[in-house]
């Protein structure tokens, strides 16, 4: 009963992961990462380019209901480091995002369900913590790296044929930052739940 009444909230915390993780995953399949403003719109009628970390997209005269998009590879050379780095760390937060609401969901049926495995809930609980908080330090890294690259204006040297420019008018932040910033910050405060929950032992020996 005593962890029962004490962990709600960590089961906070447990949603609120969930909620981080489809949005973590939203901001990896998301194009607008940059949003590229160009001058020139023979090409590009709109106006304005969506690159994210996958693919690099734009309305044209030619398909003007239909996006047309670069794919972008880890491979690709002319990537500046900061997209091919931020492919990986995706995936990684995406998969320890995972790894934790798995660990939280265990830390809670423990926590409210078991009575002889009591003893396992401080690893389970300090574990969901620890990838909570992975998960967040591994996606912010890529986002921040990117948000300081369009701060600074940094330029993609995209090949002639993806009729894309080297450098952009101009260039702001995409809402795809925004919304792996909030992820994040969910995440942290979802590892900080788990990791700040303590219960004294001499409960589970009443």
């Amino acid at each position: 009963m005593y962890l029962t009444h004490t962990a709600h909230w960590q089961f906070l915390g447990l949603l609120t992961g969930v909620v981080a993780w489809i949005l973590t995953m939203a901001t990896a399949g998301l194009n607008e990462w940059r949003l590229w403003y160009v001058n020139d719109v023979s090409v590009i009628n709109s106006g304005v380019a969506w690159v994210g970390i996958w693919r690099a997209c734009f309305y044209s005269h030619v398909l003007p209901s239909t996006e047309t998009c670069q794919s972008l590879s880890f491979s690709d050379s002319f990537l500046p480091a900061e997209i091919p780095s931020a492919q990986v760390l995706m995936i990684l937060a995406v998969i320890f995002g995972l790894a934790g609401n798995i660990s939280a969901a265990v830390a809670m049926r423990l926590a409210y369900f078991s009575v002889e495995e009591q003893g396992k809930i401080p690893a389970v609980f300090v574990l969901a913590g620890t990838l909570y908080l992975l998960t967040a330090t591994t996606s912010m890294v890529p986002l921040m790296w990117n948000m300081s690259s369009v701060l600074r204006n940094g330029t993609i040297e995209f090949p002639h044929d993806s009729y894309l420019p080297a450098a952009p008018a101009r260039q702001s932040v995409g809402a795809a930052i925004g919304v792996g910033i909030i992820a994040s910050v969910m995440m942290l405060l979802s590892g900080m739940l788990f990791l700040c929950y303590r219960y004294f032992t001499m409960n589970l020996t009443v």
